[in-house]
C-alpha cells in the first residue's frame, strides 16, 4: 500500500510495542513528510522520477468538502486524519520553511497492509483511487502551534487529502462494498478507515448520474468548482459589461472563474506563467485577453489590456500581481482573495511587500478572503452551482482541464510541481482504477 506522508529522516531502528506480532500480507507505500519513523517491514525505496500524463475532460458532479474555521471541528478532523489508514506512526521532526523538497520533506515509503483484516468497528477497508492536490495543503505543513483554518499535518503520519476511495469491506451501516466515497483520506493505496472519519459531515457516497470519469469528481463540480462559483458571486458580484482580471487564470479555480464571468457578460483578462497556458485561456476558454507575467510586468500588461481599469480582481497569486491590480482597480471594485500562492513557500523576510495598500481606501475597494466551507458561504451555493454548471457542461458552454499524474510513486513530485505552477489545470493524483 502506498501512502502520501510527510517525512523527515531516512530511518530509525525503533519498533513500536507489539509491532512484531502483527502479520502483514501486502507491501504498502506511502508518502511522508520527512519524519523520524519506525523501521518498516518490507520497506521499499521509491525513486522520485517525475511522471504522469495530462487529461482533458468535460463534466463533473460531487458534493463539497472543505476546511472549516471552527476550532472544535479542526480538532475532530485532525483526530480523524490521524486514523485515516495509517498503521505505523512516529513523530515528524521538522516541517518545510520554504519550498518542500522531494526526498527531504516529502517521500514515498513502503509498509505492509493486510487486505484480509477486518475493518475497524463501524469502519471500512478501502482501495484508494484518486487524491486531490491543492495549494491549501502546503499550509497544513506547519508547526502545530501556528493557528490556521485547517489542522496541521502530524509529522511522521500519512498526508491526507480530499480523495475518492472504493469500499472493499464495510462494517458501516451506510456504506456497502463497491461504493465510491468522497472524503479526506490518506494518500495511499489501501486504508483501514475508522468510523469517525466516515461520520464526518464531509464524507459521503459519490453518485455519478452523468457517468463521467471519476477524476471529474475532484474538479469543476467538487471543491474546486464550488470555490470558484461561490466566491465569484458572493464577493465578486459580477455585472454584465464589467472587467475582471484573474491571476493564475489557467489554474484549477481560475479557469472556471473566467468561463463563468464570460457567461455573465464580463470582459475577462487572465495572467499565466507560460505561452502554452496563454493560448489555452484565449483559444480554448475564450478569455478576451491575457498575458504571460514572466514576459511582461503585470502593471504594464494591465495598462495595455485594461486602459479603462478593472472592476473585479480574482486573486490567486499575491505579490506583484496584487500590487498591479490595486493600481488598476476602478472605484468601488471588488477583490476576491482566494489565495496568494506566490508567497506560500517564502520565508517571512523574503515575501513581497505590497506598497500601495492605501488604494483600498482611496478607491473604496472591497477585498475579502473566504473559506469555502464556512456556513453561509459555499454550502448555500451548492445546489445552484450543481444545476447551473451541470447544464453548462451538457450544453458545451463550459469545460475544464485536469492534470492527472498516475502512480503514487510520483505523489511527492506531483505535489511540488503543483505548488510551482507546473501543472496545467486541476492537479490530481491517480492511484488506481476501481474494481
Amino acid at each position: 500500500m502506498l501512502l502520501f506522508c510527510l517525512s523527515i529522516t531516512r530511518s530509525l531502528s525503533l519498533f513500536l510495542p507489539g509491532l512484531l506480532s502483527i502479520q502483514f500480507k501486502r507491501s504498502a507505500r506511502y508518502l511522508s513528510i520527512l519524519y523520524l519513523h519506525c523501521t518498516q517491514i518490507n520497506k521499499q525505496k521509491i525513486d522520485n522520477k517525475v511522471g504522469g500524463r495530462e487529461i482533458r475532460s468535460g463534466s463533473w458532479f460531487i458534493p463539497p468538502v472543505f476546511p472549516s474555521k471552527n476550532q472544535s471541528d479542526q480538532e475532530s478532523r485532525l483526530q480523524a486524519d490521524r486514523h485515516a489508514g495509517a498503521e505505523q506512526r512516529a513523530h515528524l521532526q521538522r516541517t518545510p520553511t520554504a519550498w518542500p523538497e522531494v526526498g527531504t520533506h516529502l517521500a514515498v515509503e513502503a509498509r505492509s497492509f493486510d487486505l484480509n483484516q477486518a475493518p475497524p468497528p463501524g469502519g471500512v477497508i478501502t482501495k484508494n483511487l484518486y487524491s486531490s492536490l491543492d495549494p491549501y495543503m502546503r499550509g497544513r505543513m506547519r508547526d502545530p502551534r501556528i493557528p490556521s483554518y485547517s489542522p496541521p499535518y502530524t509529522l511522521g503520519e500519512p498526508v491526507t487529502a480530499y480523495a475518492l476511495a472504493q469500499v472493499l469491506v464495510s462494517d458501516h451501516p451506510q456504506y456497502r462494498k463497491g461504493d465510491i466515497l468522497f472524503g479526506r483520506f490518506s494518500v495511499e493505496e489501501y486504508s483501514a478507515v475508522p468510523r469517525e472519519v466516515l461520520d464526518w459531515d464531509q464524507t459521503r457516497k459519490v453518485d455519478n448520474p452523468y457517468g463521467v470519469p471519476l477524476s471529474n469528481f475532484l474538479g469543476i463540480l467538487g471543491m474546486t468548482g464550488l470555490t470558484a462559483y461561490s466566491s465569484l458571486y458572493e464577493i465578486g458580484q459580477p455585472k454584465k459589461g464589467e472587467t475582471i482580471f484573474i491571476s493564475s487564470a489557467a489554474g484549477a479555480v481560475g479557469q472556471i472563474v473566467g468561463q463563468i464571468a464570460k457567461l455573465e457578460g464580463l470582459r475577462v483578462i487572465g495572467s499565466v506563467g507560460d505561452d502554452r497556458k496563454l493560448a489555452f485561456i484565449l483559444d480554448e476558454l475564450g478569455f478576451d485577453a491575457g498575458f504571460n507575467y514572466k514576459k511582461e510586468k503585470p502593471a504594464d500588461a494591465l495598462r495595455r489590456l485594461a486602459p479603462q481599469g478593472i472592476d473585479i480582481y480574482y486573486e490567486n497569486v499575491g505579490g506583484e500581481q496584487l500590487e498591479a491590480a490595486l493600481d488598476a482597480m476602478n472605484n468601488y471594485g471588488r477583490i476576491v482573495a482566494c489565495g496568494m500562492v506566490s508567497q506560500y513557500n517564502l520565508p517571512l523576510d523574503q515575501r513581497y511587500g505590497v506598497k500601495n495598500l492605501f488604494q483600498i481606501v482611496a478607491k473604496r475597494l472591497k477585498m475579502q478572503g473566504f473559506i469555502v466551507g464556512d456556513p453561509g458561504f459555499g454550502p448555500k451555493y451548492f445546489k445552484e452551482r450543481n444545476e447551473r454548471i451541470a447544464a453548462w457542461l451538457k450544453e458545451g458552454r463550459i469545460k475544464s482541464k485536469e492534470h492527472i499524474t498516475e502512480g503514487i510513486d510520483h505523489a511527492a513530485d506531483a505535489f511540488v510541481a503543483m505548488l510551482r505552477g507546473e501543472n496545467f489545470g486541476k492537479a490530481i493524483l491517480k492511484i488506481a482504477d476501481p474494481e
